[in-house]
């Protein structure tokens, strides 16, 4: 990188051409090295270090401090090239969210690390000693006043003329251990001394962390204290991908200088959506590799609550948050389908996006509801409360038509609950989907680049609900068995359109069709880097998703094998 050939150039701000003048990070010439490094260590620090640091905090691994602290690294140093790059050119987006945020970010993520080690040390300092540490201690004590008797032995040149200690006795005979034991405190003022001075400084040498989080701030706060920071750290290992997620966007987009103005409304509408589908692929590919089998959700059966305790086994089903997202979208997007336009006549296309706002409401409220699983011997019953489609109130209606088996002769097997009873296989946020990528397929733009990106997303949303759709056909002709994930592969396709269609969908808002028509690309290209992207970013998900795997087993083996405690 030439920075330093760049830095020759700081002098040169006065002469940029008035004729060409940039009106972008882009387009400026001149010390461009350091916003590349800036770009190079973010992308490390919030792409590739933080995932693993945030996997290995979520499942307790010891290396979670290394990895925080290697992240925190990577991006000071990232910090430091941003900001002398802000200093040397010109402001050319005021008042952007991406410098307050980025700055946000960062001190969330400190916190977090900090919230890591208090959480860390208090629960080792307030953890009862197990047997073999007992041991050690004993042993060692009595190694220590073995080694004072024979130092006593060696050193006293008196030794044999007491009359009360025979000549010929042994320093290390039972009886001149025992008979010198009482005098094992008289030693020389020297080695007491020596023994202080070595205490004090082992002492002094301890971890520094444990000495203030343990001793000094826990000790003062109690148990309250630590169970808040367990709340906020649990909370912040979960939301810190998120802020870092939106701290790129908003780099991406004031370092091209887009969403100003009103263009701000249609670029915060495609990416929150687009966002939000992007995100639920990744996802739905951590639970196609297991993840939230505890609660259901890895198309298996739920584990009882002796195993995963009463607020996993109360926890509502997938399809429920599929579709109270589906829901929350209509019952709020209703609203602001207008608000670029404000002040002006509704067209044809503000229609058409209210009333696809309206599908997701009635869609969702449709098919909402919370099911609550539950173990019983030789059987497995699903207890629902909520509405419609999955209500177990109107599913117990509709078979109350069938007559009682109390009053026929049937075997009493046969009214045994289905095994689809077990398992929810709610079609209607597939639907939902399904006709989401059908409208904007054919959804008509000004510009032939848009009209093709949407049209993309809208195909890969398409196949994204065929696929769920093959999934459920497996599941009702076969439903789970076992607690542990059955992975079905159908399930990974759907996890690639929703990732790939949520990327061109934030691709596809004004501002970013209107640069790509004025430099002249077509949506192909957006196409193929979005593929591109897509698989990488999947391939990175299962190594960060295998990593907390094997970091939880080394802690199981490390907590049975006595290595450390917590």
């Amino acid at each position: 990188m030439a920075i330093s050939t760049l830095t020759d150039a700081m002098d040169l701000n006065s002469t940029i051409p008035t004729t060409s003048a940039p009106d972008t990070y882009f387009t400026f010439p001149l010390f461009s090295g350091f916003i590349i490094a800036h770009i190079i260590l973010m992308t490390a620090a919030w792409v590739f270090v933080l995932p693993i640091s945030v996997m290995l905090s979520i499942g307790r691994a010891r290396l979670a401090s290394t990895a925080q602290l290697t992240f925190i690294s990577i991006n000071a140093v990232g910090l430091l090239f941003g900001t002398i790059y802000n200093n040397k050119t010109p402001e050319f987006y005021e008042n952007n969210v991406h410098n307050k945020l980025g700055w946000l970010a960062t001190w969330i993520v400190s916190m977090q690390a900090i919230l890591g080690l208090m959480r860390k040390y208090g629960r080792a300092e307030n953890a009862p000693k197990p047997s073999y540490e007992i041991t050690m201690a004993q042993y060692r004590n009595v190694q220590d006043l073995r080694s004072v008797q024979h130092y006593r032995y060696s050193r006293d040149s008196g030794q044999g003329t007491e009359p009360s200690t025979p000549r010929n006795s042994s320093p290390s005979s039972p009886q001149a251990f025992d008979e010198d034991r009482e005098d094992a405190p008289i030693l020389n003022r020297d080695n007491d001394f020596e023994d202080a001075v070595g205490e004090k400084h082992n002492m002094l040498t301890r971890n520094i962390a444990r000495r203030i989080f343990s001793k000094k701030f826990l000790a003062t706060t109690q148990h309250q204290v630590v169970t808040y920071t367990c709340v906020l750290h649990d909370i912040a290992d979960r939301l810190i991908l998120f802020l870092g997620f939106a701290a790129i966007l908003s780099g991406l987009v004031t370092y091209g200088g887009i969403f100003k103005a009103d263009g701000i409304f249609s670029g915060l509408a495609h990416f929150i959506k687009g966002g939000i589908f992007f995100w639920y692929g990744l996802l739905t590919l951590g639970r196609v590799m297991g993840s939230f089998a505890d609660i259901g959700w890895s198309w298996n059966i739920r584990p009882p609550t002796s195993v995963v305790g009463a607020r996993k086994a109360a926890a509502p089903t997938a399809e429920f948050m599929e579709s109270f997202l589906i829901f929350l979208y209509g019952a709020t997007n209703v609203w602001l389908e207008h608000l670029g336009e404000k002040g002006k006549g509704w067209s044809a296309g503000d229609l058409e996006h209210v009333s696809i706002s309206i599908m997701f409401f009635g869609g969702g409220l449709v098919s909402i509801s919370t099911p609550v699983l539950s173990h019983k011997p030789q059987q497995l019953t699903i207890t629902q409360c909520g509405m419609l489609i999955e209500s177990r109130a109107i599913r117990d209606l509709l078979n109350s038509t069938l007559t009682s088996p109390s009053s026929t002769t049937s075997s009493p097997t046969q009214w045994q609950p289905p095994r689809t009873y077990g398992f929810s296989t709610n079609p209607i946020p597939a639907i939902i989907i399904l006709l989401l990528g059908m409208l904007m397929s054919g959804h008509h733009q000004s510009l032939m680049v848009s009209t093709k990106l949407h049209s993309m997303w809208g195909n890969l949303f398409f196949a994204a609900a065929l696929a769920r759709g093959a999934t459920y056909m497996l599941m009702y002709l076969s439903p789970p068995s076992s607690v542990l994930p059955s992975r079905p592969p159908s399930e990974i396709v759907v996890a690639f359109c929703l990732i790939s269609g949520g990327i061109l969908f934030m691709s596809s808002n004004t501002d970013v069709v209107d640069v790509l028509a004025a430099r002249d690309l077509n949506a192909m290209f957006v196409f193929t880097v979005a593929m591109g992207l897509t698989a990488l970013l999947m391939a990175w998900e299962v190594v960060v998703l295998a990593v907390k795997a094997w970091a939880v087993a080394r802690e199981a083996r490390g907590v049975a094998r006595g290595w450390w405690l917590v």
